[in-house]
Formats: C-alpha cells, sequence, structure tokens
C-alpha cells in the first residue's frame, strides 16, 4: 500500500501574495504529534503507508513533554504514567525509559497529623500504619478494600456493562460516602479526574481505580518527555515536521501556511480545541485545567515517593509530591524537586490560578517543615488539561472514522488519559486503513 510519492512542485499560482507549493499525494496526513498521532502514524507506517505528521509546536509529545530549566527536568504540569494500561504495555519499551516508581498508596494530612493508606499487597510494611490509622472508620477500610478489590479482577467488560452513574453516586452505594470520600477518595481522584465534585462517569473512574490497583506509577528518568521521543524514533527519517500550523483540513487535503499537502485519508489528532476548530461540527466535551507549581528545596521535606494529600477541608491543593525521591535525575544539583498542583484555570478565557506564595502557608502545614527557603522554579498552566468525562459516555469509545477521508483521534475520543490518547490513535489507524483498503 504506497501510493504516496514525497516529491514537492510549485504550482506557480499565487495564494494571498505567496506562491503555493502543492505537495504530491501522501497515502496519510496526520495532524498532530501528540500521543494519539503518533501511534496512528506508527500503525500506518508498519502497514506500508507513505505518512507525514505536521505538528504546531517544535516538539512532539502534546501535553506529554518535558523542559529543562534551572538544572531540573519539568514536566508539562503533573504526569504520571500507569504500567498497568494495555497501550503502555503494547506500544513503549519500558525498560530502555528508566521507570522511576512511586509509592502505591498516599500520606494524608488530617488532624495535624500524617496518615498512610498503602497496599500492602505491594509493600507488606505499610500494613500496621494502614490498618491503624484513624484517618478512616473501621468499616469504610473494608468498603475501600473491597471496592478495590472488585474493580481491580473485574474483567473490563463487566465494569462497561453496570449501571452507569456519577462517581459520587456510585461510591455512596459502595458505602464509601462520608470520610473515605472527603478525606482520601476525593482529594485522591481530584488530581487524576482535573475536578473535584466527583461527577465524572462511574465507569471511567472503576477503570481509573483498576489501574491504580493492578499497575505501578512511574516516571521516565529523563522525564515524561522521554516517552513520545521513543515513539517518534520509530517513524521514518522525514515523516515528522514540527512547527507546522494547520489551517484547514477538507477530504484528501491539508493546509498550512499557503501550502497544501495532499492525501487519501487524513487523521485530526490534535487538541480538542483545535480539533473542532479544523472540523466544524465535531462535539467536543468540556476541558479540564490543571496547574502545576515546581518548587526547589535544599533537602527533600519528604524522603519517599509518595503523593502526599490534604484530608482537611482546605481543598486549595490537589496534590504535592516530592519528585526527586522518586527520580533524583529530575534535579542537577542535588536540590530537591517538589511539584504541587490546584485545579483550574479552565478554558483559554479562564482566570489566573493562585499566585504560588499563596501555597507556602498550606505546603509548610502539609509537610510539616518550613517553605521560606524554597524557590519557585516554574508554574506550569495547562487549561485544557484533560477532556471532562460526566456519564453517560456508554462504551468509552467516540467514532474515529467522520466519512470522506477524515478521521479524528485523541483522548476526547475514547477515556481521559495517555491510555485512552494510544487508543483512539490506534482505533483511527485500523479505520484509516479499512478506508484505504476499499478505496484501493
Amino acid at each position: 500500500m504506497t501510493w504516496g510519492r514525497r516529491e514537492v512542485c510549485d504550482t506557480g499560482q499565487p495564494v494571498g501574495g505567496r506562491r503555493q507549493v502543492v505537495e504530491s499525494e501522501y497515502d496519510v496526513v496526520v495532524v498532530g504529534a501528540g500521543m494519539a498521532g503518533l501511534v496512528a502514524a506508527l500503525d500506518l507506517v508498519a502497514a506500508g503507508c507513505t505518512v507525514t505528521v505536521l505538528e504546531r509546536e517544535a516538539r512532539p509529545g502534546g501535553r506529554v513533554a518535558s523542559d529543562h530549566r534551572s538544572g531540573f527536568t519539568l514536566d508539562r504540569g503533573f504526569q504520571l504514567l500507569n504500567t498497568s494500561y494495555p497501550q503502555v504495555r503494547r506500544r513503549l519499551d519500558l525498560p530502555a525509559l528508566d521507570p522511576r516508581p512511586f509509592t502505591a498508596g498516599a500520606l494524608v494530612r488530617y488532624a495535624g497529623r500524617l496518615h498512610r493508606l498503602g497496599d500492602p499487597r505491594r509493600h507488606p510494611a505499610d500494613l500496621p500504619a494502614t490498618i491503624g490509622s484513624s484517618l478512616l472508620p473501621w468499616q469504610a477500610k473494608l468498603a475501600l478494600a473491597a471496592y478495590s478489590a472488585d474493580v481491580g479482577f473485574t474483567p473490563v467488560r463487566r465494569l462497561l456493562q453496570a449501571e452507569e452513574t456519577t462517581a459520587a453516586e456510585s461510591l455512596r452505594r459502595r458505602r464509601l460516602a462520608g470520610p473515605a470520600v472527603e478525606r482520601f477518595l476525593r482529594p485522591f481522584l481530584s488530581g487524576v479526574l482535573a475536578e473535584d465534585q466527583l461527577t465524572t462517569s462511574s465507569r471511567f473512574v472503576d477503570l481509573v481505580w483498576r489501574s491504580f490497583v493492578r499497575g505501578t506509577v512511574i516516571v521516565p528518568a529523563a522525564g515524561m518527555g522521554a516517552i513520545p521521543a521513543q515513539v517518534t524514533d520509530r517513524l521514518p527519517a522525514g515523516a515528522l515536521r514540527t512547527g507546522v500550523e494547520v489551517e484547514e483540513v477538507a477530504p484528501g487535503l491539508v493546509r498550512y501556511d499557503g501550502n497544501e499537502v495532499r492525501a487519501r485519508a487524513v487523521v485530526v489528532a490534535t487538541d480538542p480545541a483545535t480539533a473542532g476548530r479544523l472540523l466544524p461540527g465535531l462535539r467536543i466535551p468540556p476541558l479540564r485545567g490543571l496547574t502545576t507549581y515546581y518548587h526547589a528545596a535544599p533537602e527533600p521535606p519528604l524522603a519517599e515517593p509518595t503523593l502526599l494529600l490534604d484530608g482537611a477541608e482546605d481543598r486549595t491543593i490537589v496534590n504535592t509530591v516530592v519528585l526527586t525521591a522518586a527520580a533524583p535525575s529530575y534535579s542537577t544539583d542535588g536540590r530537591a524537586l517538589i511539584s504541587t498542583s490546584v485545579l483550574g484555570p479552565t478554558g483559554r478565557g479562564g482566570g489566573a490560578p493562585p499566585d504560588e506564595s499563596e501555597l507556602r502557608p498550606r505546603l509548610s502545614a502539609l509537610y510539616g517543615v518550613p517553605t521560606d527557603s524554597w524557590e519557585h522554579v516554574e508554574t506550569a498552566v495547562v487549561r485544557e488539561a484533560l477532556p471532562a468525562a460526566p456519564p453517560p459516555l456508554g462504551d468509552l469509545r467516540k467514532p474515529v472514522d467522520l466519512g470522506e477521508g477524515l478521521f479524528v483521534a485523541g483522548d476526547h475520543r475514547d477515556t481521559p488519559s495517555t491510555q485512552g490518547a494510544m487508543a483512539s490513535g490506534t482505533r483511527a489507524a485500523r479505520a484509516v486503513l479499512r478506508h484505504l483498503g476499499d478505496a484501493g
């Protein structure tokens, strides 16, 4: 299946005062080099298609990216990779990423004390502290263990057949209302869902919890940007073009900067807002924002790589963690790198996030140490971090084939996660191959 050529010809026709360049036909043009677009391109290349990938940014990965500033590796907002994701196991060479794991469970600051909720299956030493913690009553601990066992070992297809409601209602039915939600589940899940009202679909939350029960959360030693870099390295040389702002897509055609690329199929794998602009009529869910503050400290305020949550009524801080406790490579000078996330702002017109100085008193209370000597390294504002996933979601998989050789991929077509992005890219590639087979 190799219809395309990579030759370029000049039509000599002016467009807006510029000469319009028309490239010869490719099999597929992929717009966007996030995880969905990269996976789609990889599968299409493997099937023998000629593919070009056009990316607006200077590097691939979309939100899955890392910057190197002031001697630190700073991911684009707080991100973790779950090793239980099927697409992660299928697509990535995890050992090559030099994964740095985080401790299963969390520490919760409540009533002036740190309480540990661990996973005794993986860390038996956590059992006495988890059982003896006064954070949750016995009934809540038993209900939480039952919920983890249920979703952790029930086949996915059965979880997706369960009655769908909001996460809040589903947890209430499982006798997890009250302290279990307010002191642990709500703080823990808000960083995953980018919302703290638990209005997300119960089906998606069940899948999220299942991934934590079954997998390990890690970061690559070189930062989250190592993930798209690994996938990009498998593409043919020259297949990815960065710094390309696509202006319009149409059946068989992509326009950018007065130029045209022709193809038998076009996959739009951009962020949701851009996909909605390029594909008028495409339904885009509301988007939720997260803001992450990076601080450097002379000494680590916590020696272990464990998520620290605020179990009090003050929900300003979603979570905080000492990244260098898991990945010392995130710092080049031995200082500790602390990541702290809050909800919002949402949308391009949303207000400014809190000033980092407003968080310091609460961080001092959470860690139990002074924060005066901490250096503010950077604030990463991701206004459109995740698509909202309220019920009903159906089977979670939205169509990727829009007809006429146009396709769409991204976590807004599946589940709002790295797994969802890659899964949608997989589905889009399969749909393209069916289309090309029928057309050929």
